[in-house]
């Protein structure tokens, strides 16, 4: 079972920074990771940790929402940077490019940089 230790997140709120909207700002990341369902929480923890300790103190981060698949084979990244220069800088920082390193070896990645087309509200 997937659990999550809340006390590792500052501030309780699931997403308060995040935000969905038709524009180009702010630009989405979407990492999908690919695991083996034993090491599904270590990917979690390890997403976590380095989120908290590195990435949402760099300029132009918005928000991060780590997603767990059901089946325990997926842990997705839905991540948010004020543009994609901000994003760039974060990728040529040698302490947020210790922790993506750390991640390779555990799971294969597939990021890529979107902008939102289309919402939909009840």
């Amino acid at each position: 079972m997937l659990t999550m230790d809340m006390n590792s997140n500052p501030n309780p709120d699931p997403a308060p920074g995040t935000v969905i909207r038709v524009g180009s700002s702010p630009i989405t990341l979407i990492n999908v990771f690919t695991v083996e369902p034993d090491q599904q929480q270590r990917l979690v923890d390890l997403l976590d940790s380095a989120t908290a300790q590195v990435m949402r103190h760099r300029s132009g981060f918005v928000s991060a929402n780590l997603h767990a698949s059901l089946d325990g084979t997926r842990v997705v990244n839905y991540a948010q940077w004020q543009d994609q220069a901000s994003f760039e800088a974060m990728l040529a920082d040698p302490a947020a490019r210790e922790h993506m390193d750390a991640l390779r070896g555990l799971a294969p990645v597939e990021p890529r940089l979107y902008d939102v087309a289309s919402t939909h509200h009840s």
